[in-house]
Order: structure tokens, then C-alpha cells, then sequence
């Protein structure tokens, strides 16, 4: 991790860079502490906290919130989370005993800045950047959310679909080459992260 010494003089800038060792808050909640797989790439300014585990392959990008205090969190194998998303859980209730886990299938592609809280996400799908998915959403199988779309409370979303908008509606079917991207987006993000890791080796 390369960090920035903020000297100013004058209003210039007068520091340099230094080199620090890597620190990464993985904290635990109530004397629940998460549980990484192989292979997980973890940046140092992210967060993972609580009853989370993270399956082999995943990686979590600078900024990242995982917060499993009040619920569980799992995130299947081979699935990024990408820079300053926030993914959080609601506690039980009289109305929903369960509350609401979050759950993220394998291979699952997370953009830029989503908030996914207490939804279900199936395998190999993708949710754009600035997207929002709500408590007890669940989205099927192969299933792209556009950019900045906001999928309601207890929505289902149909697998093979795009859907965008606030709320996200059903635009078209994906086709067979989308489909085939969403699983080679996540393999291009878990090489990224081999890199990652491999630089501070």
C-alpha cells in the first residue's frame, strides 16, 4: 500500500510518498469474525465485518462495506465487489422473523458504488454502478441490472433479463454473447485480483 504524506508549504506540496504495511479491517461482531476462502483478495481500505463469509476467488475493491452485524452475508466463489459499495443486512422483526441476509451467488459482478441490502442474487449476474437492490429482492440467475437502477423491496427479477430504471422494469432478454460476458467479466476480475494479490508478495 503506498500512502500520501500531505506536507504543504505555502500551498505546494512539499511531502512524498511513503511505504506502509497493508492494513485490512476485518472485525468481528459479537464474537463473530468472518471467514475467507482461498484465494480472496481483500483491499486494505475496505471493510468486512461480522457473520460474512466469502467464498474462494472473491474480491473486495477499495472502499467496500460488508457489514454482517445483524444478519449474515455470504458471497459465493469467484464474485468482485467493487470500489465504495456497501452491502449490509436487516436484523429480524415482528413483520419478517428472518430479517433479511444478504446472499450473492457465484461469480456475481457488483459495480462501482451499489448498495445491495438483505437481497438474494443469483449466480453470474451483474449489478451496475450506483445501482441499488433493496431487502428481500431476488434476482434469478444471469441477470444485468443497468447503471444507477433501483430494484424494490421484495421485487423478482427473471433470469436471462436486463432491466433498468428506478424502479428497474424488464427492458429485453439478454443475448447469448451478454449472457457468455457476464461469467468472462467475473474471470477477468478474479485475474485482476491474482495481480493484486500477487503484488504484495
Amino acid at each position: 500500500m503506498v500512502a500520501i504524506d500531505l506536507g504543504c508549504v505555502g500551498g505546494n506540496y512539499t511531502g512524498g510518498l511513503r511505504r506502509e504495511l497493508p492494513i485490512v479491517s476485518i472485525d468481528s461482531y459479537k464474537g463473530v469474525a468472518p471467514t475467507l476462502g482461498a484465494a480472496v483478495y481483500v483491499h486494505p481500505s475496505a471493510s468486512v465485518i461480522g457473520d460474512v463469509v466469502l467464498g474462494d476467488g472473491v474480491s473486495i475493491w477499495p472502499g467496500v462495506v460488508v457489514r454482517g452485524d445483524v444478519n449474515h452475508i455470504r458471497i459465493g466463489a469467484g464474485s468482485n465487489v467493487q470500489d465504495n459499495s456497501v452491502l449490509h443486512v436487516s436484523r429480524p422483526s415482528p413483520a419478517h422473523p428472518g430479517g433479511a441476509p444478504l446472499v450473492l451467488g457465484r461469480r456475481v459482478t457488483v459495480g462501482h458504488a451499489c448498495i445491495l441490502h438483505g437481497c438474494e442474487i443469483g449466480d453470474e449476474c451483474l449489478i451496475g454502478m450506483g445501482a441499488i437492490v433493496m431487502d428481500r429482492a431476488v434476482l434469478q440467475p444471469q441477470v444485468l441490472v443497468g447503471a444507477g437502477s433501483l430494484v424494490s423491496e421484495g421485487r423478482v427479477l427473471e433470469s436471462g433479463w436486463l432491466y433498468l430504471g428506478r424502479p428497474a422494469r424488464p427492458v429485453r432478454r439478454l443475448a447469448e454473447a451478454e449472457i457468455a460476458d457476464l461469467r468472462a467479466g467475473a474471470e477477468r476480475y478474479q485475474a485482476l485480483a491474482a495481480e493484486y494479490r500477487g503484488g504484495r508478495e
